[in-house]
């Protein structure tokens, strides 16, 4: 199977399945002598890890990181990074009754023509509990981006038809205080109240809902980004689209500006109070012809409703006879919460990238 790796100089590649004995990630290009803090890389994967409240699945994993390459007395090496995290709470037989049907709107049938063979455990390598190992390779990515003064910050800004506005996220000790201060994990404490109760309620009907993550990166500098097909913003969106139910990605003014001018819509340069060029407004997002240009890089990712449902749908079997699915199992009824750790994981990762590539292009 293909595809398993992602990145250039800062290389990762994330192995095992659902309902295997572990996942895993290996981490290449790290630079050597980058200070490692383990206790980081474990308070990330413990905002991704199931089983943090209502709202989330209950399936309980530790999800205890084991670094097994790549450091010596708590710094990298330069070689590379081996990190492994056992899965535990593993149901199978929660299963069994998927292994010939196809589950609507998931990657059985997928997997089953492309393969020929699939894991119908969990969804075996389809299964979100892979992004975990993203989650502890974003933590080694973010860590060398605090070395640059960058930070990567994200939240919920909506679920369903609920949207929070626009919240102040230059104070990162301050945002991200707020945000860890409510399960939703919405900065704005009054929306993230009724993000909950709706999530809750959707819960006990047995269905589920989407929502959106919208994510900020400060302190870029400008030159991060390649000009044609390598530009900083398709890299960005390759990488949120790659998360499991991820179906939509904007940066800047997004989908809006195509109702705006030219003349609205134009960010202005000017100088600012420290001398430095920046713009007026942001609709392009920090990022201009592909490459940052100093200012914010704000995106937002839409994430679909959870497909499985606890209720039971009409489908298909592998021999093409109607069957009907029955809904069981220990599922997120909203993604969102748990999602935000993996864009942020996934931005770090290409913003390090980026910033490693910088540094081979000009004397």
């Amino acid at each position: 199977m293909a595809g398993n790796s992602f990145g250039n100089l800062f290389r990762i590649t994330t192995f095992g399945e659902s309902h295997g004995p572990a996942i895993g990630v290996i981490v290449d290009g790290s630079p050597a002598g980058l200070p490692v803090d383990v206790a980081f890389i474990q308070a990330e994967l413990d905002k991704r890890k199931p089983g943090q409240s209502k709202i989330t699945t209950q399936r309980k994993e530790s999800d205890k990181v084991q670094i097994l390459s790549g450091m010596f007395e708590n710094k990298t090496t330069g070689t590379p990074i081996a990190m492994l995290i056992p899965n535990e709470d593993q149901r199978s037989k929660d299963y069994s009754h998927n292994q010939d049907i196809f589950r609507p709107s998931h990657a059985d049938y997928t997997y089953q023509t492309k393969y020929g063979v699939r894991d119908h455990r969990g969804g075996g390598r389809s299964s979100a509990r892979e992004t975990a190992a993203r989650v502890a390779a974003g933590a080694i990515a973010k860590l060398l981006l605090k070395q640059t003064g960058i930070e990567v910050l994200a939240h919920v800004s909506s679920v369903g038809r609920i949207d929070a506005p626009n919240v102040d996220y230059h104070d990162a000790e301050a945002f991200t205080a707020l945000r860890e201060a409510n399960i939703i994990r919405c900065a704005d404490p009054a929306t993230a109240e009724e993000m909950i109760a709706c999530i809750d309620g959707i819960r006990k009907q047995g269905d589920t809902i989407g929502g959106k993550v919208s994510c900020y990166i400060t302190g870029c500098p400008v030159g991060l980004g390649e000009p044609v097909f390598d530009k900083l913003h398709a890299e960005l969106g390759k990488a949120m689209l790659s998360i499991n139910a991820v179906h939509g990605f904007e940066y800047g003014s997004g989908f809006s500006g195509s109702r705006m001018r030219g003349s609205e819509h134009n960010d202005i340069f000017v100088r600012g109070a420290d001398g430095a060029i920046q713009t007026r407004t942001n609709y392009s997002g920090g990022i201009q012809g592909g490459i940052s240009n100093g200012m914010p890089i704000e995106f937002t990712v839409a994430f679909k409703p959870v497909a499985t449902i606890m209720a039971n749908q009409q489908t298909i079997d592998a021999e093409g006879e109607a069957a009907e699915i029955q809904g069981k199992g220990r599922h997120d009824p909203c993604v969102v919460p748990r999602a935000v750790p993996i864009v942020e994981a996934m931005a770090a990762l290409v913003i390090a990238d980026y910033w490693l590539l910088n540094k081979t292009v000009k004397l």
